[in-house]
């Protein structure tokens, strides 16, 4: 278990800020790979081969803004010192070799980095969920989001008001290719496991995100636009930190 948690986060996660929260995102501290990396790592692989159906979908619409969104994540991690690239095969921070399949866009992108990874197109008035690998959900399930809209995918979140549903989608209509942004949260849990899925249908399980646990679970969330397909990836980074290793706590 020790190995899927940080020891650091680099932001201060109860820092409060209204929602959304937003603020802009240096490209360079898009993809973090921290000291969790091969355990965070490991359950995904762990995830994408014995529950793929749970923590993966890719609409046909989405096929093409996978492969641009792989291109760019590739060139990205190339651009660090701790990823080599031999031909098609990618040998990661934690020795893993991961084959570049162009194939299968979207999985390939989610096996070289922590980050979950959301592509989003928008169809009439709203951005739809038409792909995802979603390894590390906190309260909520990939099948019951796929394809629907912004509002559906907030859907029942409390805070997630018809004004702040106008805004969010705003911001999605808005990011611009070379001007990515990001926010993040942060809920107290009583379980570290990252694989935390629960259906909206579901009551609240006792400790989730219930503001007393012993570890806090924050994600960095980015928002970016890709240029040549106009898609807008979500990608979410999870930290789970023990509460005595959460300055302010």
């Amino acid at each position: 278990m020790s190995e899927i948690l940080q020891k650091t986060i680099p932001y201060d996660p109860l820092a409060e800020v209204p929602l959304p929260g937003i603020s802009p995102l240096d490209w360079a501290d898009w993809l973090i790979v921290d000291e969790a990396y091969g355990g965070q790592m490991a359950r995904r692989e762990a995830l994408l081969e014995g529950q793929r159906d749970a923590v993966y979908a890719l609409d046909e619409s989405g096929f093409e803004a996978a492969c641009e969104l792989l291109d760019k994540i590739v060139a990205q991690v190339l651009a660090r010192d701790d990823y080599v690239r031999e031909g098609d095969v990618v040998t990661c921070p934690d020795g893993r070799q991961v084959v570049l399949d162009r194939a299968s866009p979207l999985v390939t992108a989610a096996r070289l980095v922590q980050e979950d990874l959301c592509l989003l197109d928008k169809r009439g008035d709203e951005h739809v969920l038409v792909g995802a690998v979603l390894c590390f959900p906190a309260s909520w399930m990939l099948a019951e989001k796929y394809m629907r809209p912004l509002v559906g995918i907030h859907e029942p979140v409390a805070d997630y008001t018809d004004n702040i549903a106008k805004r969010v989608q705003r911001l999605f209509d808005g990011v611009r290719a070379d001007r990515p942004l990001w926010r993040f949260n942060a809920l107290w849990y009583h379980d570290p496991e990252l694989f935390q899925p629960r259906s909206a249908f579901e009551p609240r399980r006792i400790g989730a995100g219930s503001g007393d646990g012993p570890y806090l679970r924050s994600e960095k969330q980015s928002i970016l636009r890709l240029p040549e397909s106009g898609a807008v990836v979500f990608s979410i980074h999870t930290f789970v930190l023990k509460r005595e290793d959460v300055a302010g706590a």
